[in-house]
């Protein structure tokens, strides 16, 4: 199934070969609920619980391929969810830094990714992801999985120098667009917009 995946994103335009194995290598099916379990094959959004979602595969494939990873990267994750996007990019980066604020998903994603999955690079913590994660900062990239309003100043703070990072931006409910943000030596951010999306809202 997670091959199957990986063929459909890299027919939709993602070419980043360590991306599309990272999807390879991940199986979607652990990360959705029992019901959902025959569905975890689409590329669309599941339901997950406490009125949250996993992303379509697509969409967490075109995210981390816009993070430009390396393999040596701390990585800062607002929104855990179901892990999915997680254990992706725990086969990408040295350490990604995970934090969500709905404690029974936070639970459950650290019993997958930790125990489950065996990923050892992956720290989780339960609460407010908008203000990041100060005592690990900076962080080399920041991808935040749940809509905002305005991008999180707490998060343009602890994005490292000549870091990215990727949120989806907009005041509509049903609407948003993904924003890149590349941080110079300098501290001056620049930001692009790259396609629209529709993400949960960011708690």
């Amino acid at each position: 199934m997670s091959a199957e995946l990986a063929r459909l994103v890299e027919a939709q335009g993602i070419r980043d070969p360590a991306v599309l194995r990272a999807i390879a290598e991940t199986p979607r099916e652990l990360f959705v609920p029992a019901a959902q379990r025959r569905s975890a094959g689409d590329d669309r959004p599941l339901a997950i619980g406490f009125g949250q979602t996993i992303s379509q595969p697509y969409v967490v494939a075109y995210m981390t391929e816009q993070l430009a990873l390396t393999g040596k990267e701390r990585v800062l994750e607002v929104g855990t969810g179901s892990g999915y996007q997680t254990a992706v990019l725990a086969r990408l980066a040295a350490r990604v830094y995970s934090v969500e604020i709905v404690e029974p998903l936070a639970e459950r994603a650290f019993q997958l990714l930790l125990g489950v999955c065996g990923l050892e690079n992956v720290e989780l913590r339960t609460g407010d992801g908008a203000l990041g994660w100060p005592e690990a900062a900076p962080f080399d990239r920041i991808i935040v999985t749940a809509a905002a309003s305005e991008v999180p100043g707490p998060l343009v703070d602890q994005l490292a120098p000549l870091g990215r990072m990727i949120v989806p931006v907009g005041p509509a409910r049903d609407f948003q667009v993904l924003r890149l943000l590349h941080k110079a030596v300098d501290g001056k951010v620049e930001e692009v917009d790259l396609l629209p999306v529709r993400f949960v809202r960011l708690v």
